[in-house]
C-alpha cells in the first residue's frame, strides 16, 4: 500500500453520519488531517448502486491526493472528450469539446456511482477509518462542549463536532433548522439506467453509439432532455431523462421505472432514443422525482457543534453537474479548517467553514437551473443561427478551484472578519 500522508493526531474527535460521497469524503479528509473520525452508515452493506455520477476538475483533483485511487478509477471511467448534441428529432446540433479544459484543468471523472462509492469506501477502510454499518442514528444533540448522536438501539457517542452527510432527509436538519422540514417536490423527475450494451450493437440504429469505444450525445426538447454515455470502451450504456412530473413524494422518490411511460414521454422522438429505452432491462429502470429545497439560513448547529454537508445542506439539479462535487468540497473544507482552528476551536473552526461554503454553493447551485432551462425553454430558431448557445457552461471559477488551498489560504482572513463582525454587533 502507498505511504498516506496523514498529519500527526490534531486531538479532534469527528462523527460522521452517512456513507455516501460527502460523508466518506469527510472522513478520509478528516482522517488526512490528523483527526480522529467515527462514521456511521444505516445500511448493513453498501453495494456498488446507482448510475452515471460526475465529478468535475474541482474535485477529481482529490482522487490524485489519495493514493491508489486514480489508479483504480481509471478503467471504469468515461474516456470520450465529446459532447454531441441532437434536437429532439435527432437532427445533429453541434459538438462540445472538452478536451482543452482537461489539458488546462485536468481530468473530469465520469463513472458508474457505484463502482466509484466502493473504490472510495475500499479506501477509507484500508486506511483504519472507524466505519460502522448497520448503525440507524435517530437523534442528534449537542452543548457548549461537545455534539452527540443517539441510535435505534438508545446508544450515544459523543464528540467535539458531528458532520451530518444523511441527504435530503437527514435528521440532523431539525437540530440545524430548529423544526422539521419536508423536502418538496420540484416538478421534475429523472428515469435513469445503466446496462450492458450488447444487444444495442447488434441493433443499426444504435450501433455507432456503442461500436467506437465511449461516446456521449443528448437529445434536446420541449420540457424533456435525453442523455446518453456510452463507458468502458462502449461495453455499457448509461442513460438519463428528465421531464416534468406532477408526482408526491410523501413517502419516497424513486420507484421502479416503467419503459411505456418513458416511452410515452418521448413520443414522436429520434428512433435511436426509442430504441434505447427499449433495450433497458426492465429491472434496470428507475424512476426518480427531482426533490427541492429552498435554499437554507445556516448549515451549522446554534452551537456551532453539528454541521451539515452534501444533499443535506444543498441539493442539487443533475443539471448543475456539480452535486457529488461540492459535497467533497463540503467535506475537504471542513476537515481543513479544522486543521486551521486546532481542537481548542473547533466551534471558530465551523464558523469560518460556513462563511467560506456558503455563497459558492449556492452560486453554483444556480446553474442547475440556468442549464435545464436554456435546454427545455430553447429558441430553436436562435440555436440553429448559434448552435453553441446549447453548449454546457464550463466556468473557470467553478471548476479551475482547490478548495482545499483556498480554504487553508482565506481562513485567517475569514476569522478576522467574522471577529470583526461579531465585535461591531
Amino acid at each position: 500500500m502507498a505511504e498516506f500522508p496523514k498529519l500527526p493526531p490534531s486531538g479532534i474527535n469527528v462523527i460522521i453520519v452517512g456513507a455516501g460521497f460527502a460523508g466518506l469524503t469527510a472522513a478520509i479528509e478528516c482522517h488526512r488531517k490528523g483527526h480522529h473520525v467515527t462514521l456511521f452508515d444505516k445500511s448493513a452493506e453498501l453495494g456498488p448502486l446507482g448510475d452515471i455520477i460526475s465529478f468535475g476538475q474541482n474535485s477529481s483533483r482529490f482522487f490524485d491526493k489519495w493514493p491508489g485511487v486514480r489508479e483504480a478509477l481509471d478503467p471504469i471511467v468515461h474516456k470520450s472528450d465529446e459532447f454531441h448534441f441532437h434536437d429532439w428529432l435527432g437532427k445533429f446540433v453541434t459538438t462540445q469539446s472538452f478536451a482543452e479544459e482537461h489539458r488546462e484543468w485536468g481530468p473530469r471523472v465520469n463513472g458508474h456511482r457505484g463502482e466509484i462509492h466502493q473504490i472510495l469506501l475500499r479506501h477509507a477502510q484500508a486506511w483504519g477509518i472507524d466505519i460502522r454499518l448497520g448503525r440507524n442514528i435517530v437523534d442528534y444533540f449537542e452543548s457548549d462542549d461537545e455534539a452527540g448522536v443517539e441510535d435505534v438501539d438508545g446508544h450515544r457517542f459523543t464528540a467535539d463536532l458531528v458532520i451530518s452527510a444523511e441527504g435530503v432527509r437527514s435528521r440532523g436538519r431539525k437540530l440545524v433548522l430548529g423544526f422539521e422540514d419536508k423536502p418538496q417536490p420540484s416538478g421534475y423527475a429523472v428515469f435513469r439506467t445503466w446496462y450492458p450494451s450488447g444487444e444495442l450493437l447488434k441493433n443499426e440504429k444504435t450501433r455507432h453509439l456503442v461500436a467506437n469505444g465511449d461516446s456521449h450525445n443528448g437529445w434536446i426538447g420541449q420540457d424533456v432532455h435525453f442523455l446518453a454515455a456510452a463507458i468502458k470502451d462502449g461495453r455499457e450504456m448509461s442513460w438519463v431523462c428528465t421531464h416534468r412530473d406532477t408526482g408526491g413524494i410523501e413517502e419516497s422518490w424513486q420507484f421502479p421505472g416503467k419503459k411505456e411511460d418513458v416511452l410515452r414521454v418521448l413520443e414522436g422522438w429520434d428512433p435511436v432514443v426509442l430504441e434505447l429505452v427499449k433495450a433497458t432491462p426492465p429491472d434496470r429502470l428507475f424512476d426518480y422525482k427531482l426533490v427541492f429545497r429552498d435554499p437554507l439560513p445556516t448549515f451549522t448547529s446554534p452551537k456551532a457543534r453539528t454541521v451539515l454537508i452534501g444533499d443535506a445542506a444543498h441539493p442539487f439539479l443533475p443539471t448543475s453537474i456539480q452535486g457529488a462535487s461540492q459535497a467533497m468540497e463540503d467535506g475537504v473544507v471542513l476537515a481543513s479548517c479544522l486543521d486551521k482552528a486546532g481542537k481548542g476551536k473547533v466551534q471558530e473552526a465551523v464558523k469560518v467553514w460556513q462563511h467560506i461554503r456558503y455563497e459558492r454553493v449556492h452560486r453554483i447551485q444556480a446553474t442547475g437551473v440556468t442549464t435545464r432551462e436554456q435546454w427545455h425553454k430553447a429558441d430553436w430558431n436562435a440555436i440553429w443561427q448559434n448552435p453553441e448557445s446549447m453548449h454546457l457552461q464550463r466556468e473557470p471559477w467553478i471548476l479551475n478551484f482547490d478548495s482545499e488551498a483556498d480554504a487553508y489560504e482565506s481562513y485567517d482572513a475569514v476569522r478576522d472578519q467574522l471577529l470583526a463582525s461579531n465585535a461591531a454587533t
